[in-house]
Formats: structure tokens, C-alpha cells, sequence
């Protein structure tokens, strides 16, 4: 049903509206989470994969027509330019929808006022940006653990987020190749994550959410554009597999293209990093 109401070749011309769509699935994901989860004491601290897999069951069916309408592309003689622009329609749609993530995600966090629906996300953002104090970091926020880390500066720090990033775009390949849509799923556990550092930074307040969107989106922007463009890589080839192409002369085309989208993902993802690390602490 989702698919006849959402049409990608309308999102590609008007991407903007995805950020709407992209608001409605992740909040309805909360809510529906909170809902049906907060009561029961053992699922409850699952709740933060639990708003992901909701999150990921709405999109998958606009998420695989539009792979197919990407594998198309391939058949036409567009050259390699005119190829790249085709495909960053998809992307540029697809990035609108994950502000719409964020935006869901942030404001019902603050509204519902609960931690443990991001518990998981509250725990990977204290692991990342207080090592050193996770425990106080995850007490801070209403939250309990038991484990601790280094902390790294400079390019110590620079190469441990691009590494970590780049496990992430590898991840978001291998599930699209194997499973499609499946590269959706790294995508809505990242959206979770940044919504959970931003709710953090602005103390849960509604005002501050605009300061705290502008401070995480700054890299994280470039961040997800490369995720996508690695799960819109790996769909394609996962497609072109599906229909036996890989003994023709069509799928080492698709190939070539699709590995020049995955170098351009890994120089987005180099970018990224560096503003994260030397130029975001220095506007914030």
C-alpha cells in the first residue's frame, strides 16, 4: 500500500517533499514503540532498535522501487557525468528524508522525555564522544553502565571516526547487496544516533533544538550522503545479481559505475571526518 502512495520518480523531482514523509515514518515508529514496548520491562531497553526496525519496515517499500528505477538507469547510454547526476536525484530525495528522520526522532525524544527509548543510541553516542567517562556520561542522561574507553585527539581522534564511518558505508553495501533494501537499516540506526546527540546538546530543550540540528548536521549532511550513495551502490549491484546479469557485459558496466560510487562515498566520508573533527568544536 505504501508503495502506490509514494512515487520516486516524483520524489527525484521534488525532493523536499521527502522530508515530510521521512517525519511521519519516524515518528509514527516512536509512537508506535512507546506504545506497544514501554510497559513491558524486558523489551523495553530494546526500544531503541525496536524504533528502527519500525523505521525501517516503512521505507523499504519506497526504498526498493526506487533501486529498480536506479538499475534502469544503467540500460540508458547517459556517460558517466550523466549517469552520476541521475543517481544523485536519489540521493538528494533520499537525504531529505533522513533530515525528516532527524527531526522526528529529536522531537518526539524531547516530548515522550523518555531515555530509554534511545538507550542504544544514548550508549554508542556516550562511547564516541566520552570514552573516558562513559559511565558518567550515560548517568548524566538518565542511564546506567559499565564500561570504559580511550579518548583520542587530533588525527588520532580524525582517524578514529573515519574508520568507524567507513565500517558503517562497508555495512550499508553488504546489506543492500544481500538484501536490497536491507542497507535502509544502518541508515535509520545512524538517523537515531545523530537525534540523540542532538536531543543531548540541547539539554532536551525545544528551543535549542535548531543550534544543536545545525551543530551535528554540519558533517553529518556529507556523512549520510555517502552512506546513501554506498546503499544505492550495493542495491544496484544486489539488483543486476538478482537478474543474472553478472555473466553479460551489462553487469561489469554496472560494476565500474557502481565502484566509482563507492570511491566518491569513501572521499565524501574523508570530508566528513575532518569537519567533525577540526572545524565543527571550532564554530560550537
Amino acid at each position: 500500500m505504501i508503495e502506490s502512495i509514494l512515487n520516486p520518480r516524483r520524489s527525484e523531482r521534488r525532493p523536499w517533499e521527502m522530508i515530510v514523509i521521512g517525519f511521519i515514518y519516524s515518528s509514527l515508529s516512536v509512537l508506535l514503540v512507546t506504545w506497544i514496548f514501554s510497559r513491558d520491562v524486558a523489551l523495553a531497553k530494546y526500544s531503541g532498535i525496536f524504533i528502527v526496525t519500525f523505521t525501517v519496515m516503512f521505507c523499504i517499500p519506497f526504498f526498493y522501487y526506487m533501486l529498480k528505477i536506479e538499475e534502469e538507469k544503467e540500460d540508458r547510454n547517459l556517460g558517466i557525468i550523466g549517469l552520476l547526476k541521475e543517481h544523485w536525484k536519489a540521493v538528494h530525495s533520499l537525504l531529505w528524508m533522513f533530515i525528516g528522520f532527524i527531526l522526528g526522532f529529536s522531537i518526539f525524544y524531547i516530548l515522550i522525555g523518555s531515555p530509554e527509548n534511545f538507550r542504544a543510541q544514548i550508549e554508542t553516542f556516550c562511547l564516541i564522544n566520552s570514552p573516558n567517562n562513559y559511565n558518567a556520561c550515560l548517568s548524566q542522561h538518565g542511564l546506567t553502565g559499565a564500561i570504559t574507553g580511550l579518548a583520542g585527539s587530533g588525527m588520532e581522534l580524525f582517524g578514529g571516526i573515519f574508520s568507524n564511518n567507513l565500517y558503517v558505508l562497508i555495512f550499508a553495501i553488504l546489506f543492500s547487496i544481500l538484501f536490497g533494501a536491507g542497507g535502509i537499516f544502518v541508515l535509520a540506526w545512524n538517523a537515531t544516533v545523530i537525534s540523540a546527540a542532538v536531543v543531548l546538546f540541547a539539554n532536551s530543550d525545544l528551543a535549542k533544538l535548531p543550534l544543536a540540528l545545525s551543530r551535528y548536521l554540519i558533517h553529518g549532511i556529507p556523512e549520510i550522503a555517502a552512506y546513501f550513495i554506498g546503499t544505492l551502490a550495493g542495491g544496484i549491484i544486489g539488483l543486476s545479481i538478482i537478474r543474472k546479469e553478472f555473466r553479460t557485459e551489462k553487469f561489469w558496466g554496472v560494476l565500474q559505475d557502481c565502484l566509482l560510487l563507492i570511491i566518491i562515498a569513501i572521499i565524501i566520508l574523508v570530508i566528513a571526518a575532518w569537519i567533525e573533527v577540526f572545524i565543527t568544536p571550532r564554530i560550537f
